[in-house]
């Protein structure tokens, strides 16, 4: 092993941090419709679990009002309670 090489026990931690932010603030939306189902797709993933805000940077505000809308459009069968590969 030459000199030069450097190895570390734990990968070297680069930190790249994206900006989150709120989508709906930023496109001014002021209701969450659940009648829209290809929307709310995108705040679930492969399960259909709803997506966390430190995942999405959704605020808390707008959070609750997804949450609403999405529990409202699995009632009236928009979306699946579970999904197996839903996307």
């Amino acid at each position: 092993m030459a000199q030069n090489d450097v190895r570390y026990l734990t990968p070297v931690n680069i930190e790249i941090n994206k900006d989150k932010y709120c989508r709906f603030k930023k496109s001014g939306i002021k209701f969450v419709d659940y009648k829209d189902g290809n929307f709310l797709l995108k705040l679930l993933n492969e399960q259909g679990k709803i997506l966390p805000r430190r995942l999405t940077g959704t605020s808390a505000k707008f959070q609750k009002k997804v949450n609403k809308a999405v529990k409202r459009a699995r009632h009236i069968a928009i979306l699946p309670y579970v999904g197996d590969m839903l996307k």
